[in-house]
């Protein structure tokens, strides 16, 4: 008889880690507790290198961390040398589209604009009176008379 299930706090599915690693031909079986184990130590690698990557920017006297921040944190902290092909691989990608992003942000400021010019002519073409007169109410059966006088 299966024990009872156990909740495990990670911030990375289990299931989808098993997944991805179920993707592989060569893997077989996998243990419950693998997935979690490498969850963890998914958690533990990223607050290591987002750690890293905001010194580098606060040094910098940025706010904002930057493709570049990570990069050069990669490239100067020995324990990353494994990333240094996905930050050239990165970094060639990033220049052929230089550019194209404020292009984007502009495109979409001038939806939201037009949005927003749309809705104020949408309130201006409303009657400013929206509530019903007596004769409107009448109509529906619904009668207001003066509760003393009747």
């Amino acid at each position: 008889m299966p024990g009872p299930k156990r909740k495990y706090s990670v911030r990375f599915p289990p299931g989808r880690i098993k997944k991805i690693m179920q993707r592989d031909t060569e893997v077989g079986r996998i243990a419950a507790a693998v997935p979690v184990i490498i969850s963890r130590a998914l958690e533990m690698f990223l607050k290591s290198l987002l750690t890293k990557t905001s010194q580098v920017t606060q040094s910098k006297h940025s706010r904002v961390i930057s493709v570049a921040h990570m990069k050069q944190c990669i490239e100067t902290e020995k324990v990353f040398d494994f990333l240094r092909d996905l930050v050239e691989q990165a970094s060639a990608q990033s220049s052929l589209g230089k550019g194209k992003w404020p292009a984007h942000r502009k495109k979409w400021q001038d939806i939201s604009i037009n949005a927003k010019q749309h809705e104020a002519a949408e309130r201006m073409k409303r009657p400013q009176n929206d509530s019903l007169d007596a004769a409107e109410l009448s109509d529906v059966g619904i009668c207001f008379e003066d509760e003393l006088g009747s």
